[in-house]
């Protein structure tokens, strides 16, 4: 009984729509999972799907229930993607579309809209990080890396990211998405969004992992944000799994048991930095 009661509890509250009351934006939704009591620390959660689409189910709900049956309170975002028909079509040759830095602004807003609604939702209004997969990876960290610092998330946990626009192990999908086909020989931009360049030396703290053996994103994305980090000396802990692919997000089935602890390394994780606030 004791567990069908926790199970129950873990309930997402209904969704807001973050650019509520702000002129010239469209519709964006977050789902707030609360966890108990007051002053919890928040994380908002970019769902991965190479800035396309969301993977809602695995990198997005999932995570929400897992982040809250330990005491965090999430916010699963749906940032603006590319959507389906981009991918099919390449309009975004003669139409705008959704595109950069659509995804980043939605981010922004979101933290925005937590922390005005801090007392409604019983969190800590100073501390609310990131937490993003794949392409939703490479949006955590550019917020890291980009944002003002009042806007800045407080830590940040990229999960199997996309992190460069130039390099060899460019994810192509993901850089197509977010520049739109109009700019994807845009140097500029493409040196811009290309993470392991651009690591700041007041970054927050971050958490990353991946796997080896990921056949979608190649895991030197994750090699070069270390390598970067480190050179900034930027506190952060870098997991590289031998074995489990990519999009296991919480799932407790995809991927397979030793990537699956990275779930229990990120609460260890985040723990330690928690007690220093």
């Amino acid at each position: 009984m004791l567990v069908l009661a926790v199970l129950f509890s873990l309930t997402a509250s209904a969704q807001v729509n973050i650019w509520e009351g702000e002129r010239g934006h469209k519709k964006v939704e977050m789902t707030p999972y609360l966890a108990p009591g007051d002053k919890s620390i928040a994380v908002i959660v970019c769902p991965g799907g190479s800035y396309f689409w969301h993977d809602m189910k695995t990198e997005g709900d999932a995570v929400g229930r897992w982040l809250q049956s330990h005491g965090i309170s999430a916010f699963v975002l749906r940032y603006r993607t590319a959507y389906v028909p981009a991918f099919l079509f390449h309009y975004r040759y003669i139409f705008r579309g959704n595109r950069y830095p659509d995804p980043q602004d939605d981010l922004r807003q979101a933290i925005r809209y937590v922390k005005r609604h801090h007392r409604e939702y019983g969190i800590d209004s100073l501390h609310v990080g990131a937490m993003g997969f794949s392409a939703g990876g490479h949006l955590v960290m550019s917020a890291a890396e980009y944002f003002e610092r009042a806007d800045k998330p407080s830590f940040v946990a990229p999960i199997y990211p996309v992190v460069t626009m130039t390099a060899d192990c460019v994810h192509k999908r993901s850089r197509r998405a977010l520049l739109g086909e109009s700019r994807l020989h845009n140097r500029q931009l493409l040196d811009s969004l290309s993470l392991e360049r651009h690591v700041p030396v007041d970054c927050p703290p971050v958490f990353l992992v991946n796997c080896k053996d990921d056949p979608v994103v190649d895991y030197r994305n994750s090699v070069l944000l270390d390598s970067a980090l480190t050179a900034q000396h930027v506190p952060h802990r870098y997991i590289q799994y031998a074995r489990g692919g990519h999009g296991f997000g919480a799932s407790s089935e995809k991927g397979c048991a030793e990537c699956r602890e990275w779930k229990k390394e990120f609460i260890q994780w985040f723990q330690t930095i928690a007690s220093s606030w």
